[in-house]
């Protein structure tokens, strides 16, 4: 409904900003998930492709980036000069080690286990969303020989009972950080956020999502009355609407990537010339460096190239009775108020062939609160510890072949996508409670359809 509105409201440049249908038009639009960026791929390198119809350039600049995200920073000074820098204190060596495959992050089964693909951010219980004094707004689980990783954590499971509309009960799984052995002081009492990595599939065509398309879906008074507030997240200067990240934290390719390397593996850029260390940690810590910045511009872009370019699976048995009868209840259920099915890019992307694309990511990009049961608690800019970006959908029943696990949301507490369902609160309560009223052959077939993504 808030679609059509906005069509009548605009005129005919609307639709050239949104799908005036939520719904792909044909089964083989629908297959095709990433519009021209779509590969027939189902086996563990699914994630691994480059889009097809790429210039020789392009395919070029491609395996550069694949090769710098896939290689091991080292500690300085090393032979590899353009490889080294890694640290101080860091969380992962390589961008694969959080993105194994292009895919997903896990979290870890014990304090002993690190680099799987998990953040912790923390923040004072006292002063919401700012860094900690002493250890900063991410805590590095890793560090070079010589110098003390900031903590170990320590993933802690608590129980949770949900009711079926049967009567039947299921059990699912909180998991909670548990930092200990605080190397440059007490952490105290923190607001503790864990994220685990996404898959990169398809990021060009977020990328190229217009603002004005991802505004047009917010609603942050609910104005229409249907329970569905969203809101656009605005990052950096001049402003843009951010895309990407959890709490939607960046708003290009390039950003992220700066961000990730230096907070996650300890590698400065142009943009971002420090590591990430506090004053009280600067104090203590004397390790080299791998120049100033460690990593060029140049191989900046060739990293954000990379994902920018990296091709989506198509849709697996998109015309069978059970998808097809999946999809059709994952509508019912009102999943894609905020998994909105169909998005087109615009004009803005640096490859052409990925301009002016229809692609169904089965997301609106938005910050949407997702109530008590999924809050972190800590602020994010402008997100609250209760608001989460719609996560796309796309390649979800992938995972489990491309990283060997099948754990989801944005701390991997879901086992499987049936949890993810039902761990749904605030915003989409309604989305959730329709989907445990449902019969046990009408939920196995919506969640054939996700699977199916």
């Amino acid at each position: 409904m808030r679609a059509i509105v906005f069509v009548l409201l605009m005129g005919p440049l609307a639709l050239g900003l949104l799908s005036s249908s939520p719904v792909p038009g044909t089964d083989d639009q629908a297959a095709a998930l990433g519009g021209p960026a779509t590969v027939q791929e189902s086996g563990p390198n699914a994630f691994d492709f480059p889009m097809p119809g790429l210039s020789v350039e392009d395919r070029r600049a491609f395996s550069v980036g694949k090769s710098l995200f896939r290689d091991n920073w080292v500690v300085a000074p090393a032979s590899a000069a353009s490889r080294d820098g890694l640290g101080p204190l860091f969380n992962a060596n390589s961008c694969t080690a959080c993105h194994a495959g292009n895919g997903r992050g896990q979290p870890p089964p014990s304090a002993a286990d690190v680099g799987l693909g998990m953040i912790v951010l923390i923040s004072p219980s006292d002063r919401d969303g700012e860094p900690h004094p002493v250890y900063g707004s991410q805590l590095q689980d890793q560090a070079i020989p010589g110098v003390r990783p900031e903590a170990r954590i320590e993933m802690r499971e608590e129980p949770v009972s949900r009711a079926r509309a049967d009567g039947s009960t299921c059990t699912l799984t909180r998991l909670q950080p548990v930092l200990s052995d605080e190397a440059y002081g007490s952490i105290g009492s923190v607001r503790i956020s864990a994220r685990i990595g996404q898959q990169l599939i398809g990021m060009g065509l977020i990328e190229a999502v217009d603002d004005v398309t991802i505004e047009s879906r917010a609603d942050p008074d609910d104005r229409d009355g249907d329970g569905i507030s969203g809101r656009a997240r605005r990052v950096g200067s001049p402003p843009r609407v951010g895309r990407f990240g959890w709490k939607a934290s960046q708003a290009t390719l390039e950003d992220q990537v700066r961000v990730a390397l230096q907070q996650d593996i300890g590698i400065t850029s142009e943009a971002l010339p420090e590591d990430s260390l506090t004053a009280p940690e600067r104090e203590v810590i004397d390790a080299p460096n791998g120049g100033t910045p460690e990593i060029d511009g140049h191989r900046v872009a060739r990293l954000a190239h990379y994902c920018r370019v990296l091709a989506v699976p198509a849709q697996r048995d998109a015309v069978s009775v059970v998808v097809r009868k999946g999809r059709a209840l994952f509508d019912a259920a009102g999943c894609g108020a905020c998994h909105v099915p169909t998005l087109v890019s615009g004009e803005g992307s640096l490859i052409a062939e990925l301009r002016r694309v229809e692609f169904h990511a089965y997301t609106d990009l938005l910050l949407h609160d997702m109530g008590e049961d999924l809050a972190d608690h800590r602020r994010d800019g402008e997100a609250t510890g209760r608001e989460w970006r719609t996560p796309p959908l796309w390649g979800l029943g992938l995972v489990g072949t491309v990283n060997g696990h099948t754990r989801f949301l944005h701390d991997g507490r879901a086992r499987d996508l049936t949890e993810a369902v039902l761990w749904h609160d605030g915003e989409a309560l309604r989305a959730r409670q329709a989907f445990a009223a449902m019969r046990a052959e009408e939920r196995a077939a919506l969640i054939a359809f996700l699977q199916s993504l």
